[in-house]
Formats: C-alpha cells, sequence, structure tokens
C-alpha cells in the first residue's frame, strides 16, 4: 500500500477509534502521523507483524489497513485493558475488533514478551514495530532484554520515539516534562505515566548492537500537529501537585536533592509552557534487521 493510499484512509480509521468519540481531531492527527510512518516502512499486504506496546490501538489499525485481510497484526501490551482514561485499553481494542479491521488482529493485554510462557516460532513475523512505546519500559536494560528476545521471531524492526534534542526553542517545555518524569522514576517513585525511561536516540543506537539487530536505516519524523506535548506537560505537572510546599505522593519518598531539584525544574515548566499548543519535540525513526 503506498503513501496516499494510506493517507487517504487515515479520517476513516481515526474515525473508528474509541478515542475518536471524545478528540476527533487529536484522534486523526495520530492517526496521520502512524499512516505516514508505515507507508514509509513499505509494509507490505499479507505481512505478519507484532507490534509492542500498542496501547489503544493508533498504530494497530494503521498496520492492520496495510497488511489487509490476509495480513496479521498481533498487537501486546503489558498493561492490563482496564487501564485508560478517558478510553481503556480494552474498549479501544474492542472497537477495532467489533469493525472491519477485526479478523485481523489478536490483541493480547497483560503480555510481557519477556516471560517465557510467550513465544513464538522463528520468523513468525514478518516486522517488529515499537512506535512511542519505547519510554514506557522500567529501564534500558528491559528494552535491550526485550529487544534480544523478539530477535528471532522477526525479520525486521521498525523503532520510532522521541528525540530528546529540540529543534527550536518551542520545544522545550515538552523536553523538561519527559526529563522530570525520567528523573522522578530514576529516583525510585514508580508511577503510570508514559515516560518512565526517557533516552535519546544516541543511546538507542549504541544499545542495538547488543541486541542481535543490524541499523540499515532511519531518519527524523515530523511531529508537527502531534499533542503529546501538552499531554506531557500536564501529566507532569499532575504528578508534582501545584503546591510545593506540600509535595504530592510521588515526590514525598524521594531525596531531598532529588526533589528540589525537581520542583525547581516544575517552576521553570510552568513559566515556559503555554496553556496549550506546546510544539512537541522531534521524533526519529531507526530500522534494522
Amino acid at each position: 500500500m503506498n503513501h496516499s493510499d494510506l493517507h487517504a484512509k487515515a479520517p476513516s480509521l481515526a474515525a473508528g477509534m474509541a478515542a475518536a468519540d471524545h478528540s476527533p481531531d487529536s484522534q486523526l492527527a495520530q492517526t496521520r502521523h502512524r499512516a505516514a510512518l508505515v507507508a514509509g516502512w513499505g509494509i507490505e499486504a499479507g505481512a505478519t507483524v507484532l507490534e509492542l506496546g500498542c496501547g489503544q490501538g493508533d498504530m494497530t489499525a494503521v498496520l492492520a489497513e496495510a497488511v489487509g485481510p490476509e495480513g496479521r497484526v498481533v498487537a501486546v501490551d503489558v498493561a492490563d485493558p482496564s487501564y485508560g482514561a478517558p478510553v481503556t485499553l480494552g474498549e479501544s481494542a474492542a472497537r477495532l475488533e467489533a469493525g472491519p479491521l477485526g479478523p485481523r488482529i489478536d490483541f493480547r493485554f497483560g503480555t510481557d514478551v519477556l516471560d517465557p510462557a510467550v513465544d513464538f516460532p522463528k520468523h513468525a513475523f514478518d516486522h517488529v514495530v515499537l512506535t512511542h512505546s519505547s519510554w514506557y519500559f522500567s529501564s534500558l536494560g528491559q528494552l535491550r532484554d526485550t529487544l534480544v528476545r523478539v530477535r528471532p521471531w522477526a525479520r525486521r524492526l521498525w523503532f520510532t520515539e522521541w528525540d530528546l534534542t529540540p529543534t527550536s526553542g518551542d520545544q522545550l517545555a515538552h523536553l523538561l516534562a519527559v526529563l522530570v518524569q525520567g528523573q522522578i522514576e530514576a529516583a525510585g517513585s514508580h508511577g503510570q505515566g508514559n515516560v518512565r525511561t526517557p533516552f535519546s536516540h544516541e543511546a538507542l543506537l549504541r544499545l542495538l548492537p547488543e541486541t542481535g539487530w543490524t541499523v540499515d536505516g532511519g531518519g527524523p519524523v515530523v511531529t508537527d500537529g502531534l499533542q503529546d506535548g501538552d499531554w506531557e506537560i500536564a501529566a507532569c505537572l499532575d504528578l508534582i501537585g501545584p503546591d510545593p510546599s506540600a509535595p504530592a505522593d510521588a515526590l514525598s519518598g524521594l531525596p531531598d536533592p532529588v526533589r528540589h531539584l525537581v520542583l525547581s525544574q516544575a517552576d521553570t515548566l510552568r513559566a515556559i509552557a503555554l496553556p496549550d499548543g506546546n510544539r512537541p519535540l522531534p521524533a526519529y525513526s531507526v530500522t534494522a534487521h
């Protein structure tokens, strides 16, 4: 399927997502972003795909459209289907399963591919995909082990994540929100947010050779129009709480130096963030075999 085909189908794919009932414009932007990625990767009709960290299925729907009725997408996530708001993972998956893409998708929530009970034959998949899901991992070590685990199962890896290197000053608020959440997690206060282990593009390129994957392509990814900057800024400030003199539970157990650093960065974040419309960080894509 070529880029124009997927791009043209993005509105109907977005409309089929449960989250579109609440935020149709946001859903359309997310779907268009993923449609552009998949079209650039050239995933062929009839392909088998393993998607890691499928979440509510934004990328799952696009992958299912790309592989066609003869293809198959196994979409796994460690989260429970009750996770998520205002739409849970389970509710979103149920909407997709009930639609025309349903027969092509196998959702598996509460599934950790590092569990020895989870296994697939060698080369069971043509592709393995991680899209804006790797910062959810608890550590780079866990990501490394996961990439090693899936290496025999798939021929190609398609990886997309946010880039910690801003290209303009108006992306600094998103960057700061990400780094603050990462610091809180690294100091031992574990939450349910999207950001647990933020790492750089360069760190991934250093990691991949240890996992049996050989990088053979990639480059920058356009993120204009996505709302993730606003979402992560709000998540960060909600995590910290509105009153520096009464730190939220997420900060109460942190060492004093870390807590003071986080609170000072939160002051800076409040000063530079816009009420809405904060420009998101850039992203990058890496392909490997």
